[in-house]
């Protein structure tokens, strides 16, 4: 009965723990099935659940978009002293989930109830469509699982742990001489590491049927998000690069007189690009190079989600075709479908949280 709150939390945390939002499919037609046994609108759930995986991109340690941040940031904090994955976590993780919470109260009440809905009632007239709405169950209650299923867990949580480990700690990290100058191994780099090790130790260990990941529901997600969202991620970058100081002209104005509207830029940014981390590597070190202090790029950092405005995300589509009751939908005028209001609330607040954060403690 409290899957509303509970089904947000959930997908955030996943994506908290694995560092993509794509981890979410799997959790969709469990969120739907519970909500149709409990006789609860699914569009109140599953929307704010979709929204919420992504919004935990900028609170996972093991996030392209978090390492990004650290990375652009470099030594731009105070005199010689970096911004650590630590202290960004500190601020973008209580935000992130600050906002999520605000966007899932919100969605406790948002539509009609399925007994007073029109359209929904009118489907249920169809015997073949109320077995299609009520004839499934995805749900693992009661299910038991194989002692190799928690190892395999416990050693991804290691991996993670010992991510943040390296992350807040580069002493740890081995050093190489680029530029001539000793560098610490970057943290894109070791994150790709620490995942195929853990995943190598998994096949090891854990009796995994190598052959059969390939037809797996998260890896055939994985796949679709590298041509659709990388593809596109990397022809962004290439015309922000390619038009960097026209674009430093334009915003120059307004970025210098209004810091604030550096938040509306990566928010625009992030819907073309479809990717958080990209919208970050275009705009980021446009606006430090326009005079953008670096601590409001962290206080704005949940506005690099913003590619929940148009429909047109893996995560959005997949949530509106697992919803068999048809309530998660695009609306006819496109922008008013279910995943709007909960994006807008959800970021607005994560935004104002974080600001208020920086402005308290750095």
């Amino acid at each position: 009965q409290h899957i509303t709150l509970l089904a947000p939390l959930t997908t955030w945390t996943l994506t908290f723990l694995c560092g993509t939002g794509h981890v979410v499919y799997t959790m969709f037609p469990i969120i739907a099935d519970i909500a149709l046994k409990k006789n609860i609108r699914p569009e109140r759930p599953m929307a704010v659940a979709s929204v919420a995986s992504q919004m935990a991109i900028t609170a996972s340690p093991v996030s392209v978009a978090v390492v990004s941040l650290v990375s652009i940031l470099g030594a731009q904090h105070g005199v010689g002293e970096a911004w650590s994955i630590l202290e960004i976590l500190a601020v973008s993780v209580p935000a992130s989930l600050f906002g999520v919470l605000v966007a899932a109260l919100w969605s406790l009440r948002r539509g009609k109830d399925l007994q007073d809905d029109e359209a929904f009632q009118a489907r249920l007239r169809d015997p073949k469509q109320r077995e299609y709405i009520y004839g499934g169950s995805e749900t693992l209650m009661n299910q038991r699982f194989d002692k190799h299923a928690w190892w395999s867990t416990w050693i991804f949580f290691a991996a993670i742990a010992l991510v943040v480990l390296l992350g807040a700690l580069p002493a740890l990290r081995p050093a190489f001489e680029v530029k001539g100058k000793i560098a610490p191994l970057s943290m894109n780099l070791v994150i790709q590491m620490m995942m195929l090790i853990a995943g190598a130790v998994m096949l090891v260990v854990c009796k995994v049927n190598a052959a059969s990941i390939s037809s797996g529901a998260v890896f055939k997600a994985g796949m679709v998000a590298i041509f659709s969202v990388f593809g596109v991620a990397w022809m962004s970058d290439t015309f922000f690069q390619a038009h960097l100081n026209e674009l430093k002209l334009a915003l120059e104005g307004v970025v210098k007189s209004h810091p604030w509207t550096y938040a509306i830029v990566l928010f625009l940014v992030s819907k073309l690009v479809n990717s958080q981390a990209a919208a970050l590597t275009a705009v980021a070190p446009m606006g430090l190079m326009l005079g953008v202090e670096p601590k409001m790029l962290v206080a704005f950092f949940p506005a690099s989600y913003g590619y929940f405005v148009l429909p047109t995300y893996p995560s959005d589509l997949a949530c509106i075709g697992f919803d068999r009751s048809g309530t998660t939908r695009i609306g006819k005028f496109i922008l008013n479908h279910s995943f709007i209001l909960p994006g807008l609330i959800g970021v607005s607040c994560a935004c104002a949280a974080s600001y208020l954060l920086v402005q308290l403690f750095f």
